[in-house]
């Protein structure tokens, strides 16, 4: 048994690894991978980007998918761009992204 453990894995606990939504990462380890302050994703949160979920002590908690849209603004920022253009131009993009696949789809059902 691995310490720490409670007990047999549950059914399906093993897909969570593959679950690029579930909330793995604490805010301290979400910074630490990017490179960044938890500030920064303070930040995120506040302009809209980003809604981590919370734990039940309250503590934000990040999925993989939201950690690659901070990494997109971080590089924005990176370059020059303040957090809140940053924000809205990552915004765009996936709307831009996201009426292209419905176009997509709608074109393909005709």
């Amino acid at each position: 048994m691995i310490p720490d453990q409670q007990g047999p894995a549950t059914p399906g606990a093993a897909d969570k690894f593959d679950d690029e939504h579930y909330p793995a990462y604490t805010m301290g380890r979400a910074a630490d991978m990017l490179g960044t302050t938890q500030g920064f994703l303070r930040s995120l949160d506040e302009a809209g980007l980003i809604t981590p979920q919370r734990s039940a002590g309250g503590h934000r908690r990040y999925s993989r998918s939201q950690l690659r849209l901070a990494a997109r603004v971080r590089e924005l920022v990176d370059q020059g761009t303040a957090i809140d253009a940053a924000c809205r131009i990552i915004s765009l993009e996936d709307q831009l992204h996201e009426a292209r696949r419905v176009n997509t789809e709608l074109r393909a059902g005709h």
